[in-house]
């Protein structure tokens, strides 16, 4: 059987060695010189392996791993770089390589990663057959699509999803507390699938959305009759996830008189459904989110301390985006993918000053906001980059400093930076210098002018 290999390799002479000889051992192999090529490549072709340098032009090999997890797409990848020290061996494994090996390559040892990472990987999917349903037909999936969030790479975030995989096998009740659009709902599904409750049903409710007067139905559920507007019997979210979870969001909001009837069903595992005497025992477990301070509401009356306390077992924090900096510019090329597919755009990316305008700015909205404003640069792009008049008047004007038509943004804390990042514009955009020069955020004569000033070969 012949497999495929990916090569994402920006060395070109190097890429081409590597893939004429691999071809004589037997591999089908595709190169991709950047990561916006290998994510085009990977999402249209199934590859038995990645091989990927840990420095790339526009992102790098770790960016490519984590974007491929993301997105669910499942071969292994190792990565190969020149600045090979433990550091960032240990990082690369720890992020989900499936192994690490550094240049200059020796043939010998690279073939044999290969082949032993490619028959682990094959074996991995023989012992993992999809579950099934009582049945005997495939079990119905309730995890939540991979590519509609990824998770970030700031200390905030892998704080956060450490606590996550922690409580997450435990029965604990969970409280996420945090600001309107900061993924709750996200972290609370991963919870789910992460628990020994994962093949069971996971069921969210917004109680904010529910009338008062008909949230006990949603929740318990009624019969026919029961009250004006019960047409049929109906069956609430804790039947539905009996066995497995049930999310509720935005708790705060629910009246006083629902706290009281969802205390007594947490405490004595039971429900009874509106107009029936008839009870019903239920085993869930509840993750609730909210973005008020519970406590005040204690103190004001407006929510019970028992139900505080058999909720709030164990207590996750969601940061805002504000306070995630380094995740920005990665969730802003991850929501552009997303945006990509949705509008049949092909976009490449943020230009230098559009760049510089998201991590300036504080993002009140978190990341619904960021993929909201993404999603309609993305619609009014003309070029291949998204640049700084694309993200909007809100956005430019409560980013101080921001001015797009400013080269003097470019400027780098020291020449050898700035020499380096145009090398690498080049690279991404071909040796095309005035896609190069969108992508630095200054103009051609500019541009030309810091080629001649730093001889950079053409």
């Amino acid at each position: 059987m012949m497999y495929s290999i990916l090569i994402v390799e920006d060395d070109l002479t190097f890429s081409t060695i590597l893939k004429t000889w691999l071809g004589k051992k037997g591999f089908e192999v595709e190169t991709a010189s950047n990561c916006a090529r290998a994510k085009k490549l990977i999402a249209a072709n199934t590859f038995d392996l990645i091989l990927s340098d840990l420095r790339l032009p526009d992102q790098d090999g770790l960016f490519l791993l984590n974007w491929m997890k993301s997105m669910q797409f499942s071969p292994p990848l190792i990565i190969m770089t020149g600045y090979a020290d433990i550091q960032s061996a240990v990082h690369a494994i720890k992020e989900g390589a499936a192994d690490y090996i550094s240049k200059p390559v020796q043939p010998d040892e690279l073939l044999k990663k290969i082949k032993e990472t490619i028959e682990k990987g094959k074996e991995a999917e023989k012992e993992t057959p999809k579950a099934k349903s009582s049945s005997g037909k495939p079990a119905a999936s309730h995890q939540l699509p991979q590519e509609n969030y990824m998770e970030g790479k700031s200390e905030a975030a892998v704080q956060l999803y450490s606590y996550v995989k922690l409580v997450a096998p435990t029965q604990m009740s969970v409280l996420i507390n945090g600001a309107s659009g900061t993924g709750k709902e996200y972290v609370a599904h991963r919870i789910h699938e992460l628990s020994k409750r994962s093949d069971k049903p996971f069921i969210a409710i917004d109680c904010g959305s529910i009338p008062k007067d008909l949230a006990a139905s949603e929740f318990f559920g009624h019969i026919k009759g029961s009250f004006t507007g019960a047409l049929n019997d109906k069956t609430g979210a804790f039947e539905e996830a009996n066995g497995g979870t049930i999310f509720l969001d935005e708790i705060g909001n629910l009246s006083y008189e629902v706290q009281i009837q969802l205390l007594r069903a947490l405490q004595e595992r039971r429900i009874r459904k509106i107009g029936s005497a008839k009870e019903i025992e239920v085993d869930v477990r509840l993750i609730s989110a909210t973005n008020e301070n519970l406590t005040e509401a204690i103190a004001k009356g407006n929510f019970r301390e028992d139900l505080y306390h058999r909720i709030n077992e164990f207590t996750l924090r969601m940061p805002a985006l504000k306070d995630r900096p380094e995740d920005i510019l990665l969730f802003a090329n991850f929501f552009l993918d997303q945006a990509n597919r949705e509008l049949e755009r092909n976009l490449t990316g943020f230009d230098a000053s559009a760049s510089e305008t998201l991590q300036r700015y504080s993002w009140p909205g978190n990341l619904r906001q960021l993929k909201n404003i993404v999603k309609r640069a993305t619609l009014l792009a003309q070029g291949d980059f998204i640049t700084a008049k694309e993200l909007g008047e809100e956005i430019l004007t409560m980013s101080p400093g921001t001015d797009s038509s400013s080269n003097e943004e470019f400027a780098l804390h020291s020449e050898s930076m700035e020499k380096q990042r145009i090398i690498h514009a080049l690279q991404q955009t071909n040796n095309n210098k005035t896609k190069a020069a969108i992508l630095l955020g200054i103009d051609r004569k500019t541009l030309y002018n810091k080629i001649k000033l730093y001889e950079i070969p053409q």
